[in-house]
């Protein structure tokens, strides 16, 4: 009798995986069939959208030049350590007001002022303080990626269940631990929420930042072929920008898998 129900159950989650493995692709797999389908047949003129055997071959020209991998290790310089910068800027300022009150009432409220001026607006300002050089770039991208991760760091933090670190105190860990082992734990799922919200900022505030008087990365790559009506290079380096999008919210969402384990034992559990 257990034999019989067993084998039921086993047959579902084997029938699941592969479905899970192949559903995320069948959308991009369509639209590129659509897409290309309609260049063969004349609907999609190759001035206004070609097709994506001519990006693709487009792209293999570039690589083979080496204009591209040139330029797209810039794109990830600006982009990474800007992050890393406003990221780790973020995740303290969130972390100390998520544990002081003193800290949250003095500094909150003028974070959050700061926080609804757009980031973007700020390039003007930019541009006269640092220039039109690297550090003018990074520092955009820097400002645009603290916010989510402060927010969520802050909400997260500040958000933990109240008996948890009641039941920590009446176990005498002290503050380290009791932030090791129970505050910073429940709010990881938050923080990374906030991660990966800064990561699309991420690539959304850069694409805007490389158009300002550069000579080196995508987005000069996107404007210079502009000027010369390369529609090819234009829409490889869109989906050069949506490709990495793509990667660093997988690589964070296995970051996320890891740490989170415990998260996803307990409801596969339950």
């Amino acid at each position: 009798m257990q034999r019989s129900i067993a084998l039921p159950i086993h047959k579902e989650r084997t029938l699941k995986l592969p479905l899970n493995k192949v559903l995320p692709f069948i959308v991009p797999i369509v639209v590129l069939i659509a897409w290309q389908v309609s260049s063969n047949l004349g609907w999609l003129p190759s001035t206004i959208l070609p097709s994506p055997i001519a990006v693709f071959q487009d792209g293999i020209s570039l690589t083979q030049s080496g204009e591209l991998p040139k330029n797209l290790s810039i794109s990830l310089y600006r982009a990474t350590l800007g992050l890393l910068i406003g990221g780790g800027i973020g995740f303290i300022l969130g972390f100390i007001n998520g544990m002081s009150k003193t800290c949250r009432l003095l500094f909150d409220s003028s974070i959050q002022m700061f926080r609804n001026i757009p980031h973007l607006a700020l390039i003007p300002l930019i541009i006269l303080w640092l220039g039109i050089n690297e550090s003018a770039k990074i520092s955009l991208v820097a400002i645009g990626t603290m916010f989510p991760v402060y927010i969520n760091t802050f909400h997260g933090i500040s958000s933990v269940d109240k008996d948890l670190i009641e039941m920590g105190k009446s176990y005498q860990l002290t503050k380290k631990q009791l932030f090791s082992k129970i505050i910073f734990p429940a709010a990881l799922p938050q923080i990374f929420v906030g991660i990966r919200y800064a990561l699309g900022v991420m690539w959304t505030t850069l694409i805007v930042a490389e158009t300002i008087s550069a000579s080196s990365e995508i987005g000069y790559m996107a404007n210079n072929a502009e000027d010369f009506m390369d529609m090819e290079t234009v829409i490889l380096c869109i989906v050069i920008y949506a490709i990495l999008g793509k990667v660093s919210d997988l690589i964070a969402k296995s970051f996320e898998s890891l740490f989170l384990e415990w998260k996803t034992l307990g409801r596969n559990n339950a």
